[in-house]
């Protein structure tokens, strides 16, 4: 099984320990990339537009400027450098420990600056948005279509022949579809409700997705594993290469 999310805004800022070693993260055929990108998170956080550039909030101008040292600031596990809403309900630090062997299998966090990272990568805080417009990446329209030329090797390979629960946002889930292998084991969840309790909900079944040790090998094997935490209604694919929607009921 493969659990992908989004990555978070709310991030904790560590202090002190080493920094950045691009060479020990998880799926290293993408180090080349996150070169690129964190070079050009770093050139285009140093200009005087870096603002405009990177359309970062003006709240968030301490964050663009500190990117600027992303690549010798401290690092922590991504684990507990992401936090907000979805990763509070997530909450990875309580896990016991067989279900932190199971989040470290099956949980990769989809990311604007690094592709994809797993659990245990240590990386540092940084701010980029994915729609920055970055320094050295004039050839591509974007981060978006950056990663998604670079990612779908990766990430089909870690799915293997496991379903993939997609729990991405909607400003996430173009840097990568699924491919024609896996899109009869491709679910994406639709929750009802406000945006924060629809986080909310996706970081709770990512949790459950790790307590639980079933291994469902089909969207409707997955389906009975959450319906047994949530009401669920399973509608098929709309089309051709669609995913399955695994319908929440009954959340707050």
């Amino acid at each position: 099984m493969l659990v992908v999310l989004p990555p978070s805004e709310t991030q904790a800022w560590p202090e002190r320990g080493r920094g950045l070693d691009l060479g020990r993260l998880s799926f290293p055929e993408l180090t080349e990339a996150r070169s690129a990108v964190l070079d050009g998170m770093v050139a285009t956080s140093a200009r005087p537009d870096a603002m405009r550039r990177l359309e970062a909030p003006a709240g968030a101008a301490a964050e663009v400027a500190r990117n600027v040292d992303a690549r010798t600031a401290p690092a922590a596990a991504a684990a507990r450098l992401y936090q907000g809403v979805l990763y509070d309900a997530f909450d990875p630090a309580t896990l016991d420990a067989a279900a932190l062997r199971r989040a470290g299998r099956r949980v990769v966090i989809v990311s604007s600056l690094f592709g994809a990272v797993r659990l245990s990568d240590r990386v540092p805080a940084h701010r980029l948005p994915i729609c920055a417009n970055l320094d050295g990446l004039d050839d591509v329209p974007g981060l978006e279509a950056y990663w998604r030329a670079r990612l779908g090797p990766a990430l089909t390979a870690a799915a293997g022949r496991g379903v993939v629960v997609d729990l991405r946002s909607s400003s996430y889930a173009p840097l990568w579809r699924p491919g024609p292998e896996l899109a009869e084991r491709w679910v994406t969840l639709r929750v009802p409700g406000s945006p924060h309790g629809a986080k909310a909900t996706r970081g709770r079944v990512a949790r459950l997705l790790c307590t639980d040790p079933a291994e469902p090998r089909d969207v409707p094997a997955l389906a009975a594993v959450v319906g047994a935490a949530f009401g669920v209604e399973l509608h098929p694919p709309a089309r051709d290469r669609a995913p399955w929607v695994l319908e929440l009921s009954g959340v707050s």
